[in-house]
Order: C-alpha cells, then structure tokens, then sequence
C-alpha cells in the first residue's frame, strides 16, 4: 500500500478529523518554528545537531500538545451515534469546528511571534500572569498592534485552509463504525493525554547550551500549560537545599559584617547599629519601567535619549554595577520593598498570606516617617494595592487624579509627567502636616505601546522604545526641576532606579548583560558626585538608603549597605520565574528546579557564559539565600514585629 493509499485510509476512518487535527497542530507549529527560527538567526548558535534538536524534540511537543488539544473531538467521535455521524448536520458541525481550530492555531501562532518578538521566549509564566490582568493585556495589545487588521486577515486565511481541506473535513462522514469498536479507540486516544501529562518532561527541550535553541525546540501550548499547572514553585521540592541549620549558619556569616554591634542572629534577624542619630531626610525612590542601564549615555549609549538622567549621574552618585533581582515590574517592587532575593514561582507581592511583612515601608514608617507607593495606573494591577497597602504603605494610584489632570493616558496608566504632579501634590501634603516622608513612586510611560503625549520630545509617540525612555527621562527632569521649587527640597534624597531592564533575551539561560541596571543617588548639598563601582544586587538598595540615613533598627532584610560593604561580600541576585542566580567573584552560579546547581564563567558585557567546574563554596550560598528567603516566607517569619525597638 503506498504512502498515499495509507493516507486516504486514515482519513476515511471515523477517527479520521483527529489526525487531521493533529496534522495541522503540527504543521502551523513547524512554520510557526521554523519563522521564529528565521527571526533570531543570529542568536541562534547554528550546527546540524541543534537543528536536529530543534526539529525533532520541537515535534515530540507538537505531539505532546496535540494529545490534549483532540480530546474534545475524541469525545464527539467517539459518542456520536452512527446514524447522525452521517447526517449533513455532523458536516456541518465540523466545518465549523475546524473553522474554530484553524483560526485557533493561526491566532497562537502569531500570538507566540509578538511574544517571542517581546520576551524571546516561548510562552511562560508572563504569558499565564497576564490572564490575570485581561483588560490591560488586551488594551495593551490593541494600543500596540493593527488588531484589527490581524482578525480579519485571520478570518480570510482560516477560511481559505478550510476551503483546501473541505474534502478532508467530510470524507470520514461516509463511513460507521460499531459502538464497541471506537470505544477502543476513543479510549486509547485518550490515554494519550494521561501518558504525556505523567510521563513527558518538561526538561528535553534543555539540551542545548544555546536558550534560542532550547526556547525553539518546545511548542507554544505545551510550555502555557507547563507553566499554568507549575506556576507556584516550592523551594524544597525542585531545587537543592541543606539542612535549614547549615543554611542559617551560612547567611549569619555572610550578614553579620553589616552589624556593628553584634546581637543574636536567629534567620536574618540582626540589629543594625550606627553610632549618632538618625538623619532624618526625606527620600523619594522612583522605580523607572524597564530602564536598561545600556539607555543612558552614562553607559556609552550615543542616542541621547537621556539627557536628563544623564546630567543628574554627573550631578549625584552613579551605580555603575547594579544587577535587578528579575525580568518583570513586580520583581523589581519586591527587591525594593522587601529586600529579599527572588523566591521561585510567582513574586511575593502576588502571593495570598503576603501582610505584615518586614519592608522598607514599615522601617520609616517605625521612623516617624509617612511611607508612600505611588503609582501611574490602576494599583489593583499585579497586587500593587493589597501588598503595598497591608505592608507598611500608603497607596495612592492613578484613581487620585481629575480627568482635566491627566494629559495622556495608555492602557497601562497616565503619562510620567501626570504622576509625578501627582507625587508632588501628595508630598507636599506630607510636609505641611510637618512629617518626614519617604515615597516609592512607580512610572509606566517606558512599556508597549511607547505612547506618550506629543510635543514633549523630539521622538513622536508611538514610534517605539527609545522614544518612551526619553519620555520617561524628559518627565523625570521636569519632576527635579519642580520639586526644586518645593520647601523640601534641600533635605530630601531622591533615588532613581529600575525595576528591571527592557529585555532578558540571551543566548544563555540567565545572560548577566540583561540586567544591569542604573541608579542614582541625588541630593544636591548632602551627596559629592562621583561613581559607585562595587557590585550591587537589587535588594541592598533599601539597606543602603537606610545606612545613609545613619539608622539604626532591626532587619531582617537579605540586603546589605553596600557603602559599608566588604569587597569580599560583593555579590548580586538575578533570576526568571524558575532559574535563580548568585553572582559573586566574577563567577555565576545557577540553580534549577531539577535541582542541579552548575557554575559560569559570565561575560558581563555580552552575557553569555561559559561553564565552568562547580565552586561548591559559591553554590552552598547561593543555596542558603535562596532556600532561606523561601523557608522564611513560607513559614512567616519575615513578618514586621512592630512592638520590638533598636
């Protein structure tokens, strides 16, 4: 029987439009591969056997996606009776079925594409938060893309591969087949979907030490589903650990040099003393959407995008080497509030059980202080106003604002310039009530769509993302120059930092480059200018402000004053939602939830890495700060014990 003759035989089978089903998964999956594949040419690192790779275990997913994606027409075949499987209404019924599978097929693959144009990845965990927040996402996609335009050439396509399949879609219609026979088969087919879901691993597509060719070898569906059904991470299951005593042992060791007087350290509980009274100044800390260090000029960039960020570095104290905690907004709120390294899974400030938590908020707020979480869109948005709100701060967000107050808005929130008028109409409010403040202020302007309002910039809205940073910087600027203006201005510390960089693609799994972050420290009278080279995680900023302030209290923050920093306690935090980062002596050590820990040789220009033997001591480590910021979270014992004074 020839190849021919063996495809029409199955196509006439009653089972027939299953394995049309699963024939067009993995076609549209193959082309979606294969364009994805021409897009990322030069990331891809090319040779026979990566293309194997990402050929062959690409189309073990497609088939491990397919298993689940023919149940529903497992059923329908399977239950129907004979005599209206024949009927015109079943051809009927299935044109429009396959009409629905087609578009479906063709709407994810050009889905994946903008998500692969946007992250470089395959759907993950982003791509499940974000079913959260379906408003937003949605606005967010219409504001950035001819929508439109999309469906209704979606439509035209689908309509045309039906019209070229019509004979295929029907031709099973002319047969029966008995009850007993297709509950055989039916069941057999739906065994599949038990089998890859038990059996499959997630881990096969991690063969190549190329992330571009790792991310192509997986399918878009499977990799949702993954990351729906594990998007909650337990420390101590996936990854490696040591006994909690051991891990404690170790992090009293690396924390305790922060501590002048030497109290009993129990977790990360320790006193934090300095000698003389506390400095008492305002501090504003304006956390800028997704500012790469690379934007500003102080980094070599040659756009002129910044210029002013650019003035205020040469005016104030510039961070040169700043690493974010992770990849998104709410990674960045939790380095900066909590001062912890990046537990798996979701971020704390999206996790139920996440009030009275030790935070930067709580700590000036037992100060005196009124802490502030300012923020440009709607703070139910990734948790912002539950976390903020039961930890420590006031939250005020775009709700604040009169419609003749706001001059742009975008689906994410109100133009920079509109927040911080905003900011500086709460914190003028905070200092006639005579009351020290410090205010964490969230900006939006620098993400997709890139719009903004026209006549501020010479870059027109829309235009894409350098002309958003410059936006962002242009509001900054005139927010300095405003609270110039202001009667506390002299006695206030303004931070400018991001909360993560503008991509995370690389050809390694966690590329050093993509998250260098600036910081700036600007406090015209009180901070010299001048450059801060050490290396600096993300979770040592509220540490560091607080040690500039000469405050003495009790932390129990993973973070360190890096201004009383040992060269030797250098190290940063980096991380995705599953692969956690320790950067220390210019070495990088990696833990995976397979619990493997491997250790690099990083590029920190260029990001990539080269394994390199394992340095036990770096991973025992990374292991203790990883495994004990997760131990204390779970079991609540990083909670902010009001009654208890330095």
């Amino acid at each position: 029987m020839s190849i021919k003759e063996k495809i029409n035989r199955v196509q006439r089978h009653r089972f027939g439009p299953v394995f049309l089903v699963i024939a067009l998964l993995c076609s549209i999956s193959l082309i979606t591969r294969v364009a994805l594949l021409i897009y990322s040419a030069s990331a891809v690192d090319w040779s026979i056997l990566n293309l194997l790779k990402i050929l062959i275990i690409g189309l073990f997913y497609d088939l491990a996606a397919a298993s689940f994606a023919v149940i529903p027409i497992v059923i329908y075949l399977w239950l129907l009776p004979s005599k209206w499987y024949v009927s015109k209404f079943n051809r009927i019924l299935l044109f429009i079925y396959f009409f629905f599978v087609v578009f479906t097929l063709i709407f994810n693959a050009i889905s994946e594409w903008f998500f692969w144009e946007e992250f470089s990845v395959r759907y993950n965990f982003i791509a499940v938060d974000y079913l959260v927040y379906t408003t937003e996402v949605i606005g967010n996609i219409r504001q950035s893309y001819p929508i439109n335009s999309i469906m209704v050439g979606l439509v035209i396509v689908t309509l045309l591969i039906i019209f070229f399949l019509r004979k295929s879609i029907t031709i099973s219609t002319t047969n029966t087949i008995g009850f007993g026979k297709r509950t055989k088969i039916a069941l057999v087919l739906l065994c599949l979907p038990v089998f890859t879901y038990f059996g499959v691993s997630h881990k096969l597509k991690y063969l190549s030490k190329n992330q571009y060719v790792n991310e192509l070898s997986g399918n878009g569906m499977y990799d949702f589903g993954f990351a729906f059904w594990n998007n909650q991470l337990d420390y101590n299951t996936f990854y490696k650990t040591l006994p909690i005593k051991d891990a404690e042992t170790i992090l009293s060791h690396l924390l305790q040099q922060d501590t002048i007087n030497k109290g009993v350290f129990k977790n990360t509980s320790r006193t934090i003393s300095n000698a003389g009274t506390d400095n008492k100044m305002n501090v504003v800390l304006i956390s800028v959407e997704s500012l790469s260090a690379e934007f500003l000029g102080a980094f070599g960039n040659t756009q002129h995008i910044t210029p002013q960020l650019d003035s205020l570095a040469k005016q104030g104290l510039l961070f040169n080497n700043l690493y974010a905690s992770g990849t998104r907004t709410v990674r960045g709120l939790e380095a900066l509030s909590l001062c912890i390294p990046p537990t798996p899974g979701q971020s704390i400030v999206k996790r139920p059980d996440n009030k009275n938590l030790f935070t930067l908020g709580s700590v000036f707020r037992s100060k005196g202080y009124n802490s502030r979480f300012i923020y440009g869109g709607y703070g139910y948005f990734d948790n912002m106003n539950e976390f903020f709100s039961n930890n420590g701060y006031q939250v005020t967000d775009r709700s604040a604002l009169q419609d003749s107050e706001i001059h742009y808005s975008n689906i994410w929130g109100v133009a920079d310039e509109d927040l911080f008028t905003l900011s500086l109409r709460e914190l003028d409010k905070d200092y006639k009530d005579k009351k020290p403040f410090f205010a964490q202020i969230m900006t939006v302007s620098n993400h997709r769509p890139y719009t903004y309002p026209e006549g501020r910039i010479d870059i027109p809205s829309h235009t894409g993302r350098e002309g958003a940073v410059k936006y962002t910087d242009y509001a900054i600027g005139k927010f300095i120059r405003e609270a110039k203006q202001k009667p506390w201005f002299s006695n206030t510390l303004f931070v400018i930092v991001a909360d993560h960089c503008a991509s995370s693609a690389g050809k390694v799994q966690l590329p050093v480059d993509k998250y260098h972050i600036p910081m700036i420290f600007y406090s015209p009278g009180h901070i010299a200018p001048g450059k801060f080279g050490k290396l600096t995680a993300q979770i040592d900023i509220g540490p560091t402000i607080l040690g500039y302030l000469n405050f003495s209290y009790n932390s129990k923050f993973f973070g360190q004053d890096v201004f009383k920093m040992k060269d030797s306690d250098e190290r940063a935090f980096i991380s995705t939602y599953q692969s956690l980062g320790y950067i220390k002596n210019s070495t990088l050590v990696i833990l995976d939830p397979n619990k493997k820990a491997a250790t690099y040789k990083p590029d920190f220009t260029t990001g990539n890495a080269i394994a390199i033997p394992a340095d036990q001591k770096l991973i025992n480590e990374a292991i203790s700060n990883y495994q004990m910021a997760s131990y204390l979270y779970q079991n609540r014992l990083y909670g902010f014990e009001s009654k208890k004074k330095p």
